[in-house]
């Protein structure tokens, strides 16, 4: 264990030790919770960039190194040799199931996969052209409505059994908000096929002709949603914790991460990307693009470059980079996709060798392929961030699972503030005001 630092009030000479906790891999963290009770002071993080706001085993990320592990495991090796759906026992159960483990839980996810229909009467309330991410979040809040049976947060058995709802009813939910705004029926779920097998056919399936999904397509998203999994305390993971630490609902709190998820400095990056792609043009309109990107006044960004956590190559990038090429090699009707494609290589290529770049650590990160990808598959530009929603939900009500059951640490959230404004003022009458 570290030597605590030790920090004086220089006015009054009052010290107070503070620990040093040592994680299994990061930075050490210093224990600040004496420093208000002891010295009536508290610290001021904007964003909470050198704030350890909890403890957790779920996820570590080394930005500086490209690190990324559910659980321990490389996320290279997950996306090679895992599927999603055990992607999401590793997270939720902390370790890789057994044989019977694994057989029950595929059992136990198909078994909650179909919605209430009353659900479904909602979505029919919203006007066609709504966004899905605004439908995301009115439906899944809603779910404590139809199944609040099992909303007892300190009851683990009521805790696992909405983990477990939500794990198979996103990508159901997700599928009728593009059934609703393309004007199609909805689709049932059809537990003869896989987790994400069946996702693709309640997306792009219809009740009068049979669907298969094409294995490369199908694998490429499998992939994309192992990547998007989870990712630490990122801003809607935070938020999650933050409107669960008050006790409320997990559909609740999960609506939350969706809503924060919108944004799009957090999951609209590949939506993004897809709109840069398409803009610059041919291959030989790059140099002048990147000019444009180097001319501050000009206001253009390169999109799907750096990371607020990663300093050097995203883990990720690489993997699904590998995904977009075989993918569109493999699959067809992606000619549209190949200029992008190429575009996105060139731009990786220029970005990687132009000092400009390098100097900034703008390394390509998971959104600079992602999109590409689900344009490829067929998803519109509008379901981007929902594809991201259905995949972190797992990673978020891990997350707020492992919150809830911190006897040590749970309590509710209460960020602290600078106060700038106004010193005390009497009211005035509105008569004798200047």
């Amino acid at each position: 264990m570290p030597k605590p630092l030790t920090l004086t009030d220089p006015e009054t000479g009052h010290k107070v030790d503070l620990p040093v906790l040592e994680p299994t891999y990061g930075t050490p963290v210093i224990d600040i919770t004496g420093v208000p009770r002891e010295l009536g002071f508290f610290t001021h993080d904007p964003g909470f960039m050198s704030t350890s706001a909890c403890r957790s085993n779920v996820t570590f990320i080394d930005g500086d190194e490209g690190i990324l592990l559910y659980r321990g495991y490389p996320i290279e090796q997950l996306a090679e040799k895992s599927s999603f759906l055990e992607v999401c026992y590793l997270l939720i159960h902390g370790e890789l199931p057994t044989t019977s483990e694994w057989e029950a839980f595929q059992n136990d996810i198909r078994s909650r996969t179909m919605v209430h229909e009353g659900l479904r009467t909602i979505i029919t309330g919203y006007r066609r052209g709504s966004h899905p991410m605004a439908m995301m979040v009115g439906l899944v809040g809603a779910l404590s409505g139809f199944y609040h049976d099992a909303l007892d947060v300190n009851d683990p058995v009521h805790r696992m059994r909405c983990i477990r709802q939500l794990v198979a009813k996103m990508p159901t939910i997700a599928a009728d908000t593009h059934k609703w705004g393309a004007g199609q029926p909805f689709m049932h779920p059809d537990n003869a096929y896989g987790f994400v097998e069946n996702f693709m056919r309640m997306m792009f399936g219809v009740p009068a002709e049979p669907y298969e999904a094409d294995p490369v397509a199908a694998r490429a998203l499998e992939l994309m949603m192992i990547l998007h999994a989870d990712h630490e305390q990122n801003a809607s993971t935070s938020t999650v914790r933050l409107c669960g630490s008050s006790g409320t609902n997990p559909f609740a709190a999960i609506a939350a991460g969706i809503a924060t998820l919108w944004g799009p400095a957090h999951g609209g990056a590949n939506e993004a990307v897809i709109r840069m792609l398409s803009g610059i043009g041919s291959r030989g309109d790059i140099p002048r693009f990147i000019d444009r990107v180097k001319d501050r006044e000009s206001g253009v960004r390169l999109m799907g470059f750096g990371h607020r956590v990663y300093k050097s190559y995203d883990p990720r990038a690489s993997i699904i980079r590998d995904a977009c090429h075989e993918l569109l090699s493999n699959l067809e009707g992606t000619e549209r996709e190949q200029p992008m494609f190429e575009s996105a290589l060139e731009l990786e290529r220029i970005a990687r060798s132009d000092d400009y770049f390098i100097e900034r650590n703008l390394y390509p990160n998971v959104d600079f392929y992602s999109g590409i990808i689900l344009s490829a598959l067929g998803f519109p530009l509008n379901m981007f961030t929902v594809i991201f929603a259905v995949a972190r939900t797992v990673g978020w009500i891990t997350q707020w699972n492992e919150m809830i059951g911190d006897a040590e640490d749970f309590r509710i959230g209460r960020p602290r503030q600078l106060y700038l404004g106004h010193a005390r003022r009497d009211y005035v009458p509105t008569g004798e005001r200047s």
